[in-house]
């Protein structure tokens, strides 16, 4: 929030609502007289804060759709320039908890993962209908895991006994066939593995790529955008895209690296701990 530095009167950009932890902090700064246009694809996260935060929706457009879409979602609610962004990357704490959902492979629940349950793919149309190779690349690029050939494998093998219908049941082939391999490692074997189902069912890389960039071109000059993100590729993009329009003289980045957690917060907060801040400013 520091860096977005915001004022009564502006309008700024939640492109991922999620536990509404950032629009909230975002009312306090812009009111009275500006606006929090909060974007999420989860209804579930929509509603939640629509029942949470009823006496605050006067100062707020509340938009379920994704934020790769996030030009036609504010022009078409009439809003042409905004003068802050924040994109929280990845998953929610709500959905991770909320076992219905399919995303922890801590516990038992459908192989589902969609942000938006309305989508067709599901992680179980991903886990049991894509081929070894598909799989192999898929585990490889968005979970950065070195095994993606003895997992696909594994699943593969898995299958020609019958579906793969739950979370438990993934997570059980995948530390069967490389948990040996973790045993030094501080995380679980299957989580890098989920992170990628995930990362495709959602489409989660293109998304972020035209989302920053589409925010940073609604910015008006003096405007900030904020991107956490919890994964190198992520990252990347947001770096990427910060560099490109900095040399087009567009962009002032602010973060020369991305801000860390500090220990206390990671104490605290145990999830914060892959998390990435970068942070630039429209100067043209």
């Amino acid at each position: 929030m520091d860096f977005l530095d915001l004022s009564p009167g502006d309008v700024v950009l939640d492109a991922t609502l999620g536990g509404g932890g950032h629009t909230a902090e975002a009312l306090k700064m812009i009111t009275p007289g500006g606006r929090v246009v909060a974007v999420d694809r989860d209804i579930d996260a929509i509603e939640r804060f629509r029942e949470k935060f009823s006496e605050s929706l006067s100062d707020m457009l509340l938009v379920n759709g994704n934020f790769k879409d996030i030009v036609e979602l504010l022009r078409g609610n009439g809003i042409n320039k905004i003068d802050g962004a924040i994109f929280d990357l990845g998953f929610s704490s709500f959905q991770l908890d909320d076992v219905s959902r399919g995303f922890s492979f801590q516990n038992d629940g459908p192989l589902d993962m969609r942000f938006n349950r309305a989508d067709k793919l599901t992680a179980f149309e991903v886990v049991n209908t894509f081929g070894k190779d598909e799989l192999a690349g898929i585990i490889r690029e968005y979970g950065e895991e070195r095994h993606s050939r003895k997992i696909a494998s594994a699943i593969v093998d898995a299958r020609k006994t019958g579906r793969i219908q739950t979370t438990k049941e993934l997570a059980n082939i995948i530390r069967l066939s490389v948990g040996r391999m973790y045993s030094n490692q501080k995380i679980d074997p299957s989580c890098r593995t989920f992170q990628a189902i995930r990362i495709r069912v959602n489409d989660e890389m293109a998304a972020a790529e035209k989302g920053i960039a589409g925010a940073v071109s609604m910015l008006s000059r003096g405007g900030r955008i904020c991107v956490i993100s919890f994964h190198s590729l992520e990252d990347r993009i947001a770096k990427n895209i910060f560099k490109k329009e900095a040399r087009l003289g567009a962009l002032e980045i602010l973060t020369r690296k991305p801000v860390l957690p500090s220990r206390e917060e990671v104490r605290n907060n145990p999830r914060s701990r892959s998390a990435k801040l970068r942070a630039a400013e429209r100067i043209k």
